[in-house]
């Protein structure tokens, strides 16, 4: 026979350990970090170092909502057979994943440019890399604070 606390019932008492249970079993949530971020762009590019230049981000400074923020991006080049933008690469200093988005360029396409919607879970850097044709390697970066949606850090 179970003897339970004065007012407590024996539903009670399994409902508090179902929740005890449920909450130690949920890791909390890793976050990346800028090291992450530069061991990915060490993968990325082996050997190679960015230098800031040619990458245009438009991003909000503020975010109202850290579900939806546009991320607008234009990589200067003349986009000719013999120099072109071969890649551009985001990436999120704060969220779980940090890579968020790549893109892919031949010498067809008129501009290097691109619009889309990222997600972020707290107020972070976005930052972005942009390979070109000859190998040289061009960086951009940006703070976003969130102000809902996130963690609001």
């Amino acid at each position: 026979m179970m003897i339970l606390a004065k007012g407590l019932s024996r539903r009670d008492l399994l409902q508090g350990l179902g929740v005890g249970v449920v909450t130690l079993s949920v890791p909390a949530l890793a976050l990346a970090t800028p090291a992450m971020v530069a061991d990915e762009m060490k993968k990325l590019f082996p050997g190679k170092t960015a230098v800031d230049g040619k990458i245009k981000l438009d991003l909000p400074t503020i975010a109202e909502n850290g579900l939806v923020v546009p991320l607008n991006f234009e990589v200067e080049s003349p986009m000719t057979a013999a120099d072109y933008v071969k890649s551009v690469h985001f990436f999120a200093e704060g969220n779980p994943n940090p890579l968020l988005a790549s893109f892919r360029y031949t010498p067809m396409i008129p501009k290097a440019a691109g619009q889309i919607r990222i997600r972020l879970a707290q107020s972070q850097n976005i930052v972005a890399f942009a390979e070109m044709s000859d190998g040289k390697l061009f960086t951009a970066k940006k703070e976003v604070k969130v102000t809902i949606g996130g963690c609001g850090g």
